[in-house]
């Protein structure tokens, strides 16, 4: 494997996929060493523009993204290109899984800010457990609703916070872009229910969404700091649950 690291700009975006990073490099490392296979199979489900594609290639991993949208298929092949690497890019849904790749041919596939948005999520992450071979992992992301709670009351929209709070899909209302969010827990049974062992669950971005911009922007080492106070925050039992995002890990 080309001994390429995965960079981190002193940016937003850096602060806000650190912990992320951190969960799937030591997930990355821990199958090189069970399967004595330096180059591993990577699905990345929803994957996008390929903003963890990418640099996963550059790690020297085998990776395949496959989304609905052309346009962000596209922006990928340029991204890769861009970078020096190959992706697989194919188009399709989650539903599609099944069809597009073969049954137990990766070690690791990626789930991230897409069980809020599929039809079936049960299915969704059943089709996922079916691509993994045994030993191979899953990794989760997605929504909180305690955080959309939290924010929504920052921005003085106690009504909405509430609703969040009562709503099952965990949405501030009619006008909520986003469809279903997930606790802990649901996330959790969610794992169970479609064949994984739940392995350890993160928050992402704590402290993030609540910082301006102007302030990582205007102090120097600022986003450092923040990725490292992220960092230490991401498994305490009490600030891991208002995280805007959870991080789930899964095991086949």
């Amino acid at each position: 494997m080309r001994a390429v690291g995965i960079s981190r700009p002193s940016g937003t975006p850096a602060v806000r996929t650190a912990v992320v990073w951190d969960v799937l490099r030591a997930v990355l490392a821990d199958r090189v060493t069970a399967t004595g296979r330096d180059r591993l199979d990577i699905v990345d489900a929803g994957g996008g523009t390929g903003g963890f594609a990418v640099p996963l290639a550059g790690l020297g991993h085998a990776v395949t993204v496959v989304d609905p949208s052309p346009d962000s298929l596209a922006a990928l092949e340029r991204r890769a290109a861009e970078a020096g690497v190959t992706v697989r890019a194919l188009q399709g849904d989650a539903a599609d899984l099944r069809e597009l790749l073969p049954v137990d041919g990766a070690d690791l596939v990626l789930c991230h800010s897409v069980l809020e948005y599929v039809e079936d999520p049960v299915s969704a992450l059943s089709a996922m457990a079916a691509l993994l071979r045994e030993g191979g992992a899953v990794s989760v992301l997605a929504a909180n609703p305690l955080a959309a709670a939290l924010h929504r009351s920052v921005a003085g929209r106690f009504d909405e916070a509430l609703q969040v709070l009562d709503d099952p899909e965990g949405r501030w209302g009619d006008r909520d872009p986003t469809p279903r969010r997930f606790t802990r827990e649901a996330l959790s049974r969610l794992l169970a229910v479609t064949g994984f062992t739940l392995g350890e669950v993160h928050g992402v971005r704590i402290f993030a969404d609540l910082v301006p911009s102007r302030l990582l922007d205007g102090e120097p080492g600022a986003a450092r700091a923040l990725v490292a106070l992220e960092q230490a925050a991401a498994a305490h039992p009490v600030l891991r649950d208002i995280a805007t995002q959870l991080h789930a890990l899964g095991r086949r």
